[in-house]
């Protein structure tokens, strides 16, 4: 039997934890209507692991165009992902940052709320009024980059081998900045599946159904330890990962993609421009 939803105010007294089932939410919310809109994100927590479970099997195939989802974040995980086709994608890609979306949107609706952020494990939704900002910290780098309220960006997502999600790639952190959760989430999904280094010997792989027994990835091959790469075999990994994401970014727009793998990055993106660590390489 599934617990249910879990509320509590983190020890700072500002931001509020949520976790029900894997999904585990931190947020924080500015301005007068604080109070209020802390109550509405955690009346709507309440039923947003039922209802993917609702439909999770059909979440859980390879995305379709013309497959008719019920809920609202089943919707947007569909929208999102479909931007991948025809790269193998499932709506699940997207289900982190749909659900910090939702969260969100509940938050928008409340009057006087001037900024906010819904962190759902790394899958970051924005909430920004005219003259407002948030900082978002790059994964992988020693740098942050200051989001504005006039940026078209809403939602910042990272991805990579090491982190939460199964990976086919060998990237340390991938995280972009799109215009919401969900759209980041699935391009950062694909990108660092693309920093790859097909059939390296140092490289272990592992079908994800023996990892997890519900994968959406099936018998596919995901990274399961990257011993020390030649330095030669990490830039041409991150190269094919910014071919990837350059064709990525004419169907979802991106403001901006760093992508890290040992020690050596790759900068897209002005967003990023003035906040690449040492030694990233623009692009």
């Amino acid at each position: 039997m599934m617990d249910g939803p879990q509320v509590t105010w983190l020890p700072d007294g500002r931001r509020l934890h949520m976790h029900h089932g894997p999904i585990d939410l931190i947020l924080e919310i500015w301005g007068h209507g604080r109070a209020q809109a802390y109550r509405a994100a955690t009346l709507r927590f309440e039923t947003v692991l039922q209802e993917l479970v609702d439909e999770l099997p059909k979440l859980r195939l390879p995305v379709e165009r013309d497959c008719c989802f019920i809920g609202r974040m089943a919707q947007k995980m569909q929208s999102a992902t479909r931007m991948g086709m025809p790269d193998f994608v499932t709506p699940m890609a997207a289900v982190a940052g749909a659900v910090a979306d939702e969260i969100a949107r509940v938050i928008a609706a409340v009057p006087d709320v001037s900024r906010a952020y819904v962190n759902n494990g790394g899958d970051v939704a924005l909430l920004l009024t005219e003259g407002q900002s948030l900082r978002a910290t790059v994964a992988g780098a020693d740098a942050e980059v200051t989001i504005h309220a006039d940026d078209p960006i809403r939602g910042v997502a990272t991805s990579g081998w090491r982190g939460r999600s199964l990976s086919l790639g060998v990237a340390d952190a991938v995280t972009v900045l799109a215009r919401t959760a969900a759209e980041a989430d699935v391009a950062a999904t694909l990108i660092a599946n693309h920093v790859d280094v097909p059939g390296h010997p140092l490289v272990r792989r592992a079908p994800a159904c023996d990892l997890r027994e519900e994968s959406d990835l099936g018998a596919r091959l995901v990274t399961v330890g990257v011993g020390r790469l030649p330095a030669t075999d990490v830039a041409e990994a991150l190269a094919r990962g910014v071919q990837y994401a350059e064709g990525l970014s004419q169907k979802i727009p991106l403001a901006g993609v760093y992508l890290h793998a040992q020690g050596q990055a790759r900068v897209m993106g002005s967003a990023f421009l003035h906040h690449a660590c040492e030694g990233a390489e623009l692009l």
